[in-house]
């Protein structure tokens, strides 16, 4: 489908893969994106994509950036576990699912839970066939008696040979009968057994005396000389021997022709030539296919009342009917796309009723006796990049919100405590400062990580202090926050200042009295307040002239330190640069797009769109959060949510990033694709974001948190 007008496609409208190679197939999706169809029809039979069951299709489909219909040319009612799993995820990605037969609705419903009203039913579509009794080009053909068809790619389960086993006995009947086996030979059977199969029905005719009464024409034909073929024969007959086909186009042919059709028993063929429309026989027996053809061909009437019936039945299948019900479901699917997405935008998740459920299988998978492992391959912890400070304290920080209101489940506790473990380790009493990288066989690799990791260790242990119930795990965290403290004063990133304001905040929510930590949190508020003074301008309300990475942590570390230390100046600069970086980090249709960091966004430049991280989401879902509590205004909450949903598919792909069966996330959004690998850091992002939103959604009312801020006293140079 396409908008533009008159319909005038792109010059190159066709692109080939090798199905074999798993490297061609997401490029073909980049070319179909390019050109922004409206929906992309994927037609699919088993065998005809390259990987275990097809599966390299995936990487096609999961890249697509439009609505996908896809048509099932097969449906199993008996998958294998590899067939199962990628039908159940190309079924996922589909918008509409189109089947040839009522029977694979069924099973589609039955054994992958589709609904039935994703479900398309659209027949085969077939040419119109005039009727014809097909005299001259039976002339041309040199068939006299009564002619008999089979066509479509030649292969042993088409179970011509007992066609021809059925020949003397018609010929007896029926003297100058032909059996006529239109076709070549099926690419994979000459691959892989040359023309065998074709040479030993010739000997089978040859032995039984027949030869002359059967022709191969081994070759394709075109629809134009099909449509003769048709129009030539009296009788058409599918001897197939798999019971479990659920479509066959030649029979849908046959079918729309108007003539007689024999068929075996196969699932297509039962509903198809129901109601008298065709005569079925049992699997491989030649003899119920002699007696049923000799019956057709004798009695004229009936042979011409079963042809009748067919060609009425038929007048729905044909290509006009067809292709007005494809452009149908189309239109259907590109409506409802656009409809889910218009839902997302529109209905908050806040409520906990419509929050997904809190998934933990990935972050088990991740973690180990050490910590969590920082990568993944796809969704397999990646040993060999080894540990990092960064992630275990993000993964101590969402054991300690596990913690409110609840105790915590014995598995989680136990990850708690290899975490907590894993920031003692890295604190390096020589120099004050935390190790950032462990390698896999638990050697550091550094005596002190960046400027950041000591800010987050900080945050990590601060949370502790504030809502760890175990008393030895809080007094730990509480010891190595204090020794840690001190190493934060000389730091120069403004990020860092902003993960200390948040630890301080965490840990003076426990001991609200400890001056030291208190004039750590002025000291960093004065700072960051000092270089938001230094470059806020009208249009760039912003604390540096570019944006880069974690944003939302800047301002929410403001008002976090105006309403801890009372401070109204503090909580004004923080909501109106939170406010300005949401406008900002809004894409087409209003998604939530953070600043990508392929290229970030600088002041007077042109911004980064890709590549989206989840932790910009995270930190803007927690920001947002942060200044509905200060301020008690709703559209905080509403600014959250639809960060959060970027998680769930809102975004500028529309695909989800988050698996939500495992609670794993992937690790962002290129341009063109969702970055499949699962790493420590975004599904950290997704759970932390997930938690906070939970515990928000547990709160009767947002109020402010100090109606009368200017009563306490201000810290130097921001009153």
């Amino acid at each position: 489908m396409s908008d533009r007008p008159d319909d005038v496609y792109p010059e190159k409208v066709r692109y080939e893969i090798d199905a074999a190679d798993h490297a061609a197939y997401r490029p073909a999706a980049d070319f179909i994106n390019r050109y922004g169809y409206d929906v992309l029809s994927v037609q699919h039979e088993y065998g005809i994509f390259g990987g275990d069951d097809g599966a390299y299709l995936m990487s096609l489909v999961r890249e697509a950036k439009m609505p996908i219909v896809t048509t099932l040319h097969t449906v199993l009612r008996d998958p294998t576990p590899g067939q199962r799993a990628v039908m159940d995820e190309l079924l996922q990605y589909s918008e509409r699912v189109i089947v040839m037969s009522k029977k694979a609705v069924g099973f589609l419903e039955e054994v992958h839970g589709t609904p039935a009203d994703k479900v398309d039913l659209i027949p085969h579509g077939i040419p119109e066939i005039t009727p014809s009794t097909g005299r001259e080009f039976r002339k041309t053909l040199g068939i006299d008696g009564p002619m008999l068809l089979t066509f479509g790619l030649l292969s042993p389960d088409k179970g011509v040979q007992y066609v021809i086993e059925a020949m003397p006995e018609i010929v007896r009947a029926h003297p100058g009968a032909s059996y006529v086996i239109v076709g070549a030979t099926h690419p994979h059977v000459r691959t892989s057994a040359g023309e065998s199969y074709r040479e030993s029905l010739a000997d089978l005719a040859k032995k039984l005396g027949v030869s002359d009464n059967v022709r191969f024409v081994d070759r394709f034909v075109t629809i134009e000389e099909l449509v003769q073929y048709l129009g030539a024969m009296d009788i058409y007959i599918t001897p197939y021997l798999n019971l479990k086909q659920i479509t066959s186009g030649t029979l849908a042919y046959a079918v729309g022709a108007g003539k007689a059709v024999i068929s075996t028993p196969y699932w297509y063929a039962q509903e198809l030539l129901a109601e008298g429309r065709g005569m079925l026989v049992p699997f491989r027996n030649a003899s119920a296919i002699a007696e049923a053809a000799i019956t057709i061909q004798s009695d004229t009437a009936a042979r011409a009342e079963m042809g009748r019936l067919a060609a009425e039945y038929g007048k729905h299948m044909h290509w006009p009917q067809v292709g007005r019900r494809y452009l149908d479901s189309f239109t259907r699917a590109k409506a409802e796309s656009a409809e889910r997405l218009r839902e997302l935008v529109q209905k908050p998740v806040l409520g906990r009723e419509r929050l997904p459920d809190l998934r933990l299988d990935h972050l088990f998978d991740l973690s180990d006796d050490t910590g969590i492992f920082q990568h993944a391959t796809f969704n397999v912890p990646n040993r060999s990049e080894g540990y990092c400070v960064d992630d275990n304290t993000r993964a101590l920080l969402f054991t300690a919100m596990q913690e409110t209101g609840r105790h915590l489940p014995a598995d989680v506790s136990l990850l708690q405590s290899r975490y907590l473990a894993f920031l003692m380790d890295a604190y390096n009493p020589a120099n004050g400062k935390f190790r950032n990288f462990m390698s896999y066989d638990r050697t550091w690799l550094e005596e002190a990580g960046s400027e950041d990791s000591q800010g987050r260790s900080l945050w990590g242990l601060g949370s502790m202090v504030h809502r760890c119930r175990n008393r030895g795990r809080r007094d730990v965290a509480r010891s190595l926050f204090l020794q840690a403290a001190p190493g934060l004063y000389p730091t120069t990133s403004l990020r860092t200042w902003a993960y200390t304001i948040l630890a301080a905040d965490e840990y003076l929510s426990g001991y609200p009295q400890e001056e030291s930590v208190l004039e750590l949190m002025e000291t960093m508020a004065a700072q960051l307040w000092e270089q938001f003074s230094i470059h806020e301008t009208a249009d760039w309300p912003w604390f540096e002239r570019k944006l880069t990475y974690a944003n939302a942590r800047l301002p929410q570390s403001l008002l976090m330190a105006g309403r801890t230390l009372g401070n109204k100046n503090l909580v004004a600069a923080g909501m109106r640069s939170l406010a300005w970086l949401m406008d900002v980090q809004t894409g087409p249709k209003g998604v939530f797009a953070p600043i990508g960091s392929d290229g970030f966004y600088a002041s007077g430049g042109e911004r980064a769109f890709f590549d989206q991280q989840p932790v910009e989401a995270w930190c803007s879902v927690s920001a947002c959060l942060t200044a509905g509590q200060i301020s008690g205004q709703s559209r905080w909450q509403e600014e959250a949510s639809r960060a959060f949903r970027w998680f769930l598919g809102e975004n500028m792909l529309c695909q989800p990033v988050v698996d939500r069966s495992s609670g794993g996330c992937h690790d962002g959004l290129h341009a063109e694709r969702v970055n499949r690998n699962q790493g420590a850091e975004s599904t950290l992002s997704y759970l932390c974001a997930l938690a906070e939103l939970r515990e928000a959604s547990a709160i009767p009312a947002v109020a402010p948190v100090r109606a009368e801020l200017h009563e306490i006293k201000p810290i130097r140079g921001a009153a």
